[in-house]
């Protein structure tokens, strides 16, 4: 009766969609939801952000105005009170999974949004997890939890684990057009959860199981991590044999099968790629297993900041210029392109190096205008307007981040010294373009 009469709503747009977390995956989906039909309810514990939304306002720059304007229209509403939650029919969490500093999982932020949802769930409700995490979250931490209540899944109430694929600023791919895998407890909580996503996104992959879907995330991740681990790892060997590893894989790329092209930098950034190979590491230490190629991988990427440090202080000295006392100006503090997300960025750790080390360190990014603390460490850095003159007075320029806004023939024909860790300038050929 339950699954009948939830299905019907869902199926019939009528369902109250809440969605936990307005961050970058949660507030997107939010909208799309709303876009083709749902009365959506956005939670956050933030309540300048739940403020920020209930008047329209977007506090990720690639959402525009325009868009929380016309949810709000379509009855779109933010809360901080989660007693509201007795009223939604499907429930979607997209919080935070970072990792503790032992390195360890972290999932206070879904752990102690669920207990404080517990209290005003209902029968006939779903509940789907979509935040990254290691295989058995959703069975063995948020299974337990739910039936405490003295729920039934599969009967009268519903759950599903349901991997976000967000990517910000990518123009040719978002959410309405990225399939959408998911898993269930039981097979009536995945036709529920297949129910709830296939109203909003091209196609829903049904896996077997929620495991199935938690580790199918973390290796669409790990996937890219290891591969750019791999190129990070040439591009020390290509440096030392005088070849420009960026030549090598636009060569490589060329060939129409069997190639996927992935390309090295100062480090990775984001709240997934650092991040989410550990989940699993960590759960494969219960079963006695060490995931070497993964942790290697995650070595050699969280070495690339010092190593493109070890080249500014060669390119500065063959300058005759000390690292002590330099003036460096970081180009982009973001961890991609285009973007105000600064989490994991590499930029952050390149700023703590040039610190340590004795340099005067400036930033510009033009979607970041202030940098003032991270991790409790205080940094109080505003953003350098990017001009002939200001570029002029510094004695090196580390281009971390290829944002767009950049004019990079001015910055080049600038700069005393630029040390280039994304491949930007590759085929200029000078003493003071330094390939890093």
């Amino acid at each position: 009766m339950f699954k009948t009469e939830l299905t019907k709503r869902l199926k019939e747009r009528k369902a109250i969609l809440g969605i936990v977390g307005m961050g970058y995956v949660g507030l997107p989906l939010a909208l799309r939801f709303s876009e083709v039909g749902y009365t959506v309810k956005g939670f956050d514990i933030d309540a300048n952000r739940v403020a920020l939304l209930n008047r329209g306002e977007s506090y990720i720059r690639h959402i525009p105005q325009d868009k929380l304007t016309i949810a709000l229209q379509n009855g779109f509403t933010a809360t901080s009170n989660y007693e509201e939650a007795n009223k939604i029919d499907a429930l979607i969490l997209c919080l935070p999974t970072p990792l503790n500093k032992y390195r360890e999982p972290d999932l206070s932020y879904v752990l102690s949004s669920v207990e404080a949802l517990l209290p005003f769930l209902r029968k006939g409700q779903i509940l789907s997890l979509e935040s990254t995490t290691y295989p058995g979250t959703t069975e063995e931490e948020l299974k337990p939890r739910i039936e405490k209540y003295g729920f039934k899944l599969g009967e009268d109430f519903f759950l599903v684990f349901s991997p976000e694929r967000e990517d910000p600023t990518n123009q040719n791919f978002h959410t309405a057009i990225i399939p959408k895998v998911c898993g269930g407890i039981t097979a009536n909580c995945l036709d529920v959860g297949e129910s709830l996503y296939e109203q909003v996104v091209s196609r829903v992959v049904r896996v077997s199981s929620t495991r199935t879907a938690e580790i199918t995330k973390l290796l669409e991740n790990i996937h890219r991590a290891v591969n750019i681990g791999l190129m990070n790892e040439l591009k020390h060997v290509a440096y030392e044999m005088d070849i420009d590893i960026f030549e090598v894989i636009h060569a490589a790329a060329t060939k129409p099968f069997g190639f996927v092209p992935y390309y090295p930098g100062p480090g990775i950034g984001g709240h997934c790629i650092p991040v989410d190979p550990f989940y699993l590491t960590w759960k494969a230490r219960e079963f006695g297993i060490h995931t070497r190629f993964i942790e290697l991988a995650g070595q050699i990427n969280s070495s690339m900041p010092a190593w493109v440090i070890r080249r500014l202080v060669a390119a500065l000295n063959k300058h005759g210029k000390p690292i002590q006392n330099s003036k460096i100006l970081l180009l982009g503090l973001a961890y991609k392109v285009d973007i105000d997300d600064i989490r994991q960025s590499p930029s952050i750790n390149l700023i703590d190096l040039l610190l340590k080390s004795g340099a005067k360190v400036d930033y510009s990014d033009p979607f970041v205008p202030k940098f003032y603390n991270y991790h409790e460490k205080i940094y109080d850095m505003q953003s350098l307007d990017l001009s002939p003159e200001n570029i002029k007075q510094y004695d090196a320029l580390i281009l971390a981040t290829c944002h767009t806004p950049f004019d990079y023939e001015m910055i080049r024909e600038n700069a005393q010294l630029i040390i280039d860790t994304r491949g930007k300038f590759h085929e200029i050929n000078v003493d003071t373009i330094i390939k890093a």
